[in-house]
């Protein structure tokens, strides 16, 4: 049996958020195929020095890839160029017969496009698997940085057609071909396999879990709307309060429970190396990316005093481990996803994965993601009334996870695995 190498760029499960647990995940889908032997390459450093925030996870349970056989590899630091060589030279060494990079923030255009273009130039089929292709908060320095790294890909990976076409309006030169496998394309065009976001399956739904004791202890009524994640702007935490606070006064019955780490806020304030970070960081992003918010100061949560719902919203405002997940999602009847932009999102999958619904904006790739009236409700962007009514239409005509989980079950990391190996699907 021939062995094929495969080498994934990514962050390792020693940092927190969806993105490494993305990148654990497919990793794991890879070593199920036992012709393939599996690589991770991670960051030790993900993000300039100066930026003032923890990305480290240190609540979950750590876990152990080599027992899958997935050889791990921390290498690479974004402020040492020389790591970004030394990773090259590494990766080059392995001689995968692919690379996939994660690719979710323009910021590390510059070291993963160094990395892409010298194992490009070695004839290494390098894929970029884009969680995004539109910044969040876009600048002119985002967009070079894009442009810099993603015009050396060989191959693209895209979870909805809206980043496809992004990355046509990023990159016009390139003539895309879009597939749903990894196939041979003409002379003169570039890959770009049309997958889905995968639906996590870290997360275990923990069976005898008693639902009704823990809305108890936790005062929660009968039902329950999760907000769940990083709390940051763009994922409109802000909608979420205001529409619920307009429901709560039509309705007795209903809890928010907003479960996420602050995400500008992991660091003591007091310490001089976090005030320091601060302004530093400041400064660079007034300087390198003028007109752009900063969402520094954004607490929404302030709101829920303000418009007096502290008896209707429980608040867990830290990063939750993995292993803690499960009592959240499974006690609620829907997750908020009222985003003001979106690009395919890991919580969306992990909803999917616990079999509740969704009620998201129409906005991004929720229109595709998001089967009306069958995994969830769309409502108007930025329209707090409209999200209200996907709110009482969530009451009153309620979606079963039986229905939940026939629309997902197809969206498996075994089959986007084998997709981008060209494979046929089991």
């Amino acid at each position: 049996m021939s062995i094929r190498k495969i080498v994934v760029i990514g962050p390792g499960p020693i940092f927190k958020g969806g993105l490494a647990n993305y990148t654990v995940s497919l990793l794991k889908a890879f070593a199920e195929n036992e012709a393939n032997e599996v690589h991770l390459v991670s960051w030790t450093q993900q993000y300039p020095a100066i930026v003032p925030r923890d990305f480290k996870d240190r609540v979950s349970k750590p876990q152990d890839l080599g027992a899958l056989g997935i050889e791990e590899h921390y290498t690479l630091n974004y402020n040492s160029p020389r790591s970004w060589n030394s990773t090259a030279a590494l990766i080059a060494s392995i001689a995968p017969a692919f690379v996939v990079i994660q690719w979710s923030i323009a910021l590390q255009g510059l070291p993963l496009g160094v990395i892409a273009g010298r194992l490009k130039r070695k004839g290494i089929e390098v894929f970029f698997d884009l969680h995004f292709v539109r910044q969040k908060e876009a600048s002119l320095i985002d967009g070079y940085l894009s442009k810099f790294a993603l015009r050396r890909a060989s191959s693209f990976i895209v979870h909805s057609g809206q980043t496809a076409k992004e990355l046509h309006e990023l990159l016009p030169e390139l003539a895309l071909e879009i597939q749903t496998k990894r196939a041979e394309v003409a002379k003169g065009k570039t890959k770009v396999i049309k997958l889905f976001h995968p639906i996590y399956d870290l997360f275990q739904i923990k069976k005898g879990f008693d639902i009704e004791a823990f809305k108890a202890e936790h005062k929660l009524k009968k039902n329950v709307f999760l907000f769940f994640g990083f709390i940051r702007k763009y994922k409109g935490l802000h909608f979420c309060i205001e529409a619920f606070h307009k429901l709560r006064q039509q309705r007795d019955d209903v809890s928010l429970v907003i479960v996420g780490e602050s995400f500008w806020n992991t660091l003591d304030a007091n310490k001089l190396s976090t005030r320091i970070k601060t302004a530093l960081f400041k400064t660079a992003k007034s300087i390198l990316t003028p007109g752009v918010e900063d969402e520094s100061n954004y607490n929404p949560l302030a709101e829920i005093e303000a418009l007096r719902l502290q008896d209707d919203v429980l608040v867990v405002n830290r990063f939750v481990g993995n292993d803690e997940v499960y009592p959240y999602f499974q006690s609620a009847d829907a997750l908020l996803l009222f985003y003001e932009y979106a690009t395919p999102s890991g919580v969306e999958s992990m909803a999917y994965n616990f079999q509740i619904p969704i009620l998201a904006t129409a906005v991004g790739h929720f229109p595709e993601s998001i089967v009306e009236g069958q995994t969830g409700y769309l409502a108007a962007g930025a329209d707090t009334d409209d999200m209200v009514k996907a709110m009482q239409r969530i009451i009153h005509h309620p979606i079963s996870k039986s229905t939940v989980e026939s629309v997902s079950r197809e969206w498996t990391w075994s089959a986007y695995a084998r997709a981008i190996e060209g494979l046929e699907i089991k």
